[in-house]
């Protein structure tokens, strides 16, 4: 019986934002994550006389082809596997475009090996594996909050801390480039570091995510959208303040912040943006229609994708 695992994305709300290996893609701080539910990506292995890899019903030939394979003879050698595999995957998620579709991608294809190979492996571990993916992935494996450690290779995994959120809050995607990004995150990461205000950033990261598990735990959303947006825009004033400076903001991602700004008269909403010019809005449950009509109102042709807390990995 063929075996499809599914993983949904998720969206860093205490970011990460730096490497202290590239290879092992280790994080030099921790981070906080919402896993999203309609976000996801869908992947199985068969068996193959040559390596394949199809995403979207298109057989792949370019670097991101060679970014799963290379992945997958890491997991073969630490496993002592030398079979080709063919991959098959549907991806929800726009590719490269600052809505974290490698999370989702990097976890569905570990758990699809794990699955297709019967290695019954612990979350925990399978969560070590889709970090050296895609660091994002390791927190994909589990649902609701997740919190993504700073360690070595056995210690920097996913830890959940509610898996099953009862807090009405809400996830609002407000896609303005649906395009892969011209700069690529780990490029961005490496930018970031030569900022003269990215160790300050550092230094803070201990108490943030105290102050966020505290948060979490005391379902306190004024508390979780305040922190979120905070580490957000600090992540992205590091990017101007870097040397050269950049930034992943567009012109309508400007335009959107602005009307956001007028809109927190009106209602309570958290911003926090990844490395994309797509801009997310944190909000209650209640406020969701309300928000959207007036974005509408306000943006010509915006496409807005409304999300909550999505599960963890599994087998459909």
């Amino acid at each position: 019986m063929r075996k499809i695992a599914r993983a949904h994305t998720n969206i860093a709300l205490i970011k990460y934002w730096g490497k202290q290996d590239p290879a092992l893609r280790l994080p030099l701080m921790s981070s906080i994550s919402m896993t999203l539910d309609n976000f996801y990506t869908d992947t199985y292995l068969e068996k193959s006389s040559e390596n394949q890899f199809i995403l979207n019903g298109q057989v792949m030939d370019n670097k991101l082809s060679k970014r799963v394979f290379d992945y997958l003879d890491l997991l073969k050698r630490e496993f002592g596997i030398s079979e080709n595999l063919k991959v098959v995957s549907e991806n929800h998620v726009p590719t490269g475009a600052g809505l974290a579709s490698s999370s989702s991608a990097f976890a569905a294809l570990a758990y699809a090996f794990s699955s297709y190979f019967d290695l019954a492996l612990d979350k925990q571990e399978l969560s070590r594996l889709a970090r050296i993916g895609s660091g994002s992935a390791t927190r994909s494996i589990y649902g609701g909050f997740v919190k993504w450690q700073k360690g070595d290779d056995q210690t920097s995994v996913a830890i959940p801390l509610d898996e099953h959120p009862t807090l009405p809050m809400h996830l609002l995607a407000i896609e303005l480039n649906k395009a892969p990004k011209k700069l690529s995150s780990t490029k961005g990461m490496q930018l970031a570091e030569k900022s003269p205000f990215y160790k300050t950033w550092l230094d803070l990261n201990d108490q943030q995510i105290a102050d966020m598990e505290l948060a979490i735990k005391e379902q306190d959303f004024t508390k979780i959208g305040t922190l979120a947006e905070e580490s957000a825009m600090q992540m992205h004033a590091i990017n101007f303040a870097s040397r050269p400076f950049f930034t992943y903001f567009e012109p309508d991602t400007l335009k959107v912040l602005a009307i956001l700004q007028e809109l927190k008269q009106s209602v309570e909403l958290y911003v926090t943006i990844d490395a994309g010019p797509n801009v997310k809005v944190l909000c209650l449950a209640k406020d969701v229609e309300f928000i959207s009509k007036y974005l509408k109102k306000h943006l010509e042709s915006v496409e807005l994708v409304d999300t909550s807390f999505g599960q963890g990995v599994q087998l459909l």
